[in-house]
């Protein structure tokens, strides 16, 4: 029986998204199956006895036993080619905006559209490659398709491809995806789109190590808990901490190429947020629309929850694709514990043995599997590109002992901890810079080191100083702050310069929603000057009063408004002022000192 053969079964047990069909043992795992008679897509995600257990994609409310299942014999796929950017999905590739010009605002059991616009044609700008008698291999780039104004698509050899040579190649001109574009010497088309299964990763040349950070423009996560291109960052929060906001701050202003935003079993007004936002926001790089570099896969808490099971790998394949075109890639998961949920009815409904508040005991392998799909790597086409994942988690109650938020953290290097006081005293990003942390610093600090040698160390500096500041605060919430000498005290009149003037951080601020590698580390240093002084100041005898009473501290605290990026000659005044009204202080007291 050949691949393209289809088999048929039976339904001879429901038990809500999980399917049971007899006369499938001739199917393989993972193959689409349509089941019933409005043709739901399902997938095998077992076979015994020549049983096939399906996981149904769309809502099988009214199906019946008896109804027919037939099996195409393939995996669960996407199709990859030009027409992707811009597009919103579901978990599997449906697009979302065709299926509600053809059947409205309910999607219809079975419904089915093209996730690719077929009839579009692509002006094809052909690469040295594309010529017959060329000799080519997969990843081989044949021509250019230019998407969108951000994003020059490179069309390339598909991996399953086993021809080495181009027996017919097509001049420059427009096609259509179905319209081949080349012909092997062993009869195989290439088409400008492919098919890919969204549970097999695509293959590469080699990994490399990450070394260059994701600049995001939030000075919280670019200087104390930086993430790396090709890193994996985790945001824990519970409900209204800020996990969403966070994750659209980073979409929008990090140096990634492309955005992968998928909406994994979030509820239905959140998610509204994102699709109406998203297209309204404009790409600070290119001043265009953000969608000319993003791709959203949208499945709310109300869709059928095994579709949420795969919005994952379907999201992840699509940054795959664009990695392999030497793009750097971020991936926005929101949220992975809905996708852990998902995994959990479906581990139920099946009649699995439970581990850890009954999520499955293969939760850690999923999760590895998903994670492990990021990093830098040299594509087969050659050159470099990188896939960034960000994952949200909600833990209930914002506990993040439970399983989900632990199994995540042996799998990410970037923890960005949201804290529920600071989302409450409207301080965001609402990171906590005491749970929080990042493995990455090593690997980016050349980077760092290039633009401004100083990071390294004020940053160690003023994450100390945080640190102090938080045990003092103990004492003082315990017998008041006045017990303390003057030289801790002082810790907590910078700890606070740091939270309010370089922690957080306005996004409806037109300068300080974003700010450059270089003035994050300008202001920190600046801070950590006024400490290091100040408190040689207070050892030579002056009060605290008289530091406080300084006007240059008000001002290092409102840089982060006052002065736009490119304003170095206005920072550098603020850092003189604070200079000579600190050299005031100190010779007052020095001549104090000497009578």
């Amino acid at each position: 029986m050949s691949e393209n053969e289809t088999v048929t079964g039976r339904v001879t047990r429901i038990s809500g998204p999980i399917v049971y069909a007899e006369g499938l043992g001739a199917c393989g795992l993972y193959d689409v199956v349509d089941v019933g008679e409005a043709a739901l897509i399902g997938e095998i995600i077992r076979l015994k006895d020549g049983v096939a257990t399906i996981q149904v994609y769309e809502d099988d409310t009214g199906m019946r036993v008896g109804e027919k299942a037939v099996c195409h014999r393939r995996p669960l796929s996407v199709r990859l080619g030009p027409g992707l950017v811009g597009t919103i999905y579901d978990g599997i590739q449906r697009p979302l905006k065709s299926l509600f010009s053809s059947s409205g605002a309910f999607l219809e059991p079975g419904k089915r559209s093209e996730p690719l616009d077929a009839a579009r044609k692509w002006r094809l700008e052909p690469a040295e490659a594309l010529r017959s008698g060329a000799a080519i291999a997969p990843g081989a780039v044949l021509g250019y398709v230019r998407e969108t104004e951000s994003v020059n698509h490179a069309i390339s050899v598909p991996p399953t491809v086993r021809g080495r040579s181009l027996a017919w190649a097509a001049a420059a001109g427009e096609y259509t995806i179905d319209e081949p574009i080349a012909r092997t010497e062993l009869g195989e088309e290439i088409f400008l789109a492919h098919h890919w299964p969204v549970r097999r990763p695509r293959p590469f040349a080699r990994k490399l190590t990450v070394s260059e950070p994701l600049i995001t423009g939030q000075r919280v996560i670019d200087v104390f808990f930086p993430l790396s291109k090709g890193g994996t960052a985790a945001i824990p929060g519970g409900f209204g901490t800020g996990k969403t906001m966070t994750q659209h701050a980073v979409a929008k202003w990090c140096d990634a190429d492309l955005i992968v935003y998928i909406g994994c079993g979030e509820r239905g007004n959140e998610m509204t947020d994102v699709l109406s936002e998203f297209p309204e926001l404009i790409d600070p790089r290119t001043g265009r629309s953000l969608m000319e570099r993003t791709i959203l896969i949208a499945n709310t808490s109300n869709m059928p929850v095994a579709a949420r099971e795969v919005s994952l790998y379907s999201g992840i394949t699509l940054a795959e694709y664009y990695r392999d075109m030497g793009m750097d890639v971020a991936i926005m998961a929101d949220s992975t514990s809905r996708w852990a949920e998902a995994l959990r009815e479906l581990s139920g409904r099946m009649e699995e043995m439970p581990a850890e508040e009954g999520f499955p005991a293969y939760l850690p392998t999923r999760l590895a599997e998903f994670y492990e799909r990021a990093g830098r790597v040299v594509p087969l086409s050659g050159g470099e590109g990188s896939i960034s994942v960000i994952g949200a988690v909600s833990p209930p109650g914002g506990d993040f002992s439970e399983p989900v938020t632990q199994h995540t953290k042996r799998f990410i290097r970037c923890f960005w901890a949201l804290d529920r006081e600071l989302a409450n005293a409207r301080h965001y990003p609402a990171i906590g810079w005491i749970e929080s942390y990042s493995e990455y610093a090593e690997e980016v600090r050349a980077w760092w080191d290039r633009l401004d040698p100083r990071w390294s160390s004020v940053r160690a500096q003023a994450l100390e100083l945080l640190k102090r500041e938080q045990r003092l605060q103990q004492i003082v919430r315990l017998i008041g702050p006045d017990v303390l000498p003057d030289t801790e005290r002082i810790i907590l009149v910078v700890a606070e310069m740091v939270k309010n003037g370089f922690l957080q951080q306005s996004a409806f601020d037109e300068v300080d929603m974003f700010s450059v590698p270089a003035k994050q580390v300008v202001i920190l240093k600046i801070m950590m000057d006024f400490y290091r002084r100040s408190l040689a100041i207070i050892r030579n005898g002056a009060p605290l009063a008289k530091i406080s009473a300084l006007s240059c501290r008000e001002e290092i605290v409102r840089i982060k408004t006052t002065f736009a990026n490119e304003d170095a000659a206005g920072i550098s005044g603020v850092e003189a002022r604070m200079n000579q009204e600190l050299d005031e202080l100190e010779r007052l007291y020095r001549k104090v000192e000497t009578v």
